[in-house]
């Protein structure tokens, strides 16, 4: 499952989401201005020459002349060099727009500490200032006795021959926590999701008789089996030809979800990348 997708997918659903994470470590909320998190959006910008994509700003309201923005990064494989990419990027966006903020704040989001850079000692002065915050999920405490929204969020990294037992626990927390239908129906939509994603093998039917609910054909649904579709097929195009071209994995992105289960049984018969990229051209 790619588990940095599916929270930039609860972040665009719930901005409040982060502010929740960040409450649930004490000396991490401590440092964080009080500030109307309610109103904040969630976005993905870019920032031109060179030209970079930042996947997770959370932006303060327009009216606000003096909003601080939070840049959040979801890091779930390693990366050696990901403080050098997430400072650089997000300074330039800031120097780019230092006249709509007052301040920044950075959120790093890892499932622990043994996901993050090793290499840290030319960040100290950021990563120990109260700007720069690190959450560890797996260190959050256990599920049953989080606030439900952060509880949805760990979720994302529980095992999963217990992610549905827990999933069906949090959905039976939020319909008796929750009064508002529409808040209500968010977070089940969100757990829902995640088992989605979790288990991309499973039909709908199956995914509704694992939660006791009834999903619905939903675009979410429909992207996250596709997506599960078409990183199975990106392994094992991987483990039997290594690595594929940036050009080819985009012309394999493009492909749709029948040309991708058709490709799925072709490759079995491949012997070269010859082979794939006559496939390929092949598909109208």
């Amino acid at each position: 499952m790619r588990r940095d997708a599916i929270f930039y997918k609860l972040f665009q659903q719930a901005p409040s989401l982060l502010f929740e994470l960040l409450d649930a470590v004490p000396e991490t909320a401590n440092s964080v201005m009080q500030i109307r998190r309610e109103r904040y959006r969630f976005e993905s910008v870019a920032v031109k020459e060179p030209t970079f994509m930042i996947d997770g700003v959370f932006l303060p309201p327009e009216d606000e002349p003096e909003g601080v923005v939070f840049f959040s990064e979801v890091q779930m494989q390693p990366d050696r060099r990901l403080y050098e990419r997430m400072f650089t990027e997000s300074m330039a966006y800031f120097y780019r727009n230092r006249d709509a903020f007052f301040d920044w704040q950075m959120v790093v989001i890892y499932p622990s500490r043994s996901m993050e850079q090793s290499e840290t000692y030319p960040y100290r002065a950021l990563l120990n200032s109260d700007q720069v915050h690190r959450i560890y999920l797996n260190e959050l405490g256990a599920i049953e006795l989080l606030p439900l929204g952060v509880a949805t969020m760990v979720l994302t990294i529980e095992e999963d021959a217990t992610a549905p037992e827990k999933a069906r626990m949090l959905i039976g927390r939020a319909n008796q926590e929750i009064t508002d239908l529409p808040m209500k129906r968010g977070i089940i939509e969100m757990i829902s999701t995640i088992i989605v994603y979790k288990f991309t093998n499973l039909s709908r039917e199956e995914i509704d008789t694992m939660l006791g609910t009834k999903l619905e054909e939903t675009r979410v649904f429909r992207e996250a089996k596709e997506e599960g579709q078409r990183l199975l097929v990106s392994l094992q195009l991987e483990q039997k030809f290594d690595a594929l071209s940036a050009s080819l994995n985009d012309r394999i992105n493009a492909l749709s979800p029948d040309q991708l289960q058709a490709l799925a049984i072709a490759l079995l018969r491949f012997e070269s990348i010859d082979d794939l990229t006559n496939w390929i051209d092949h598909q109208g």
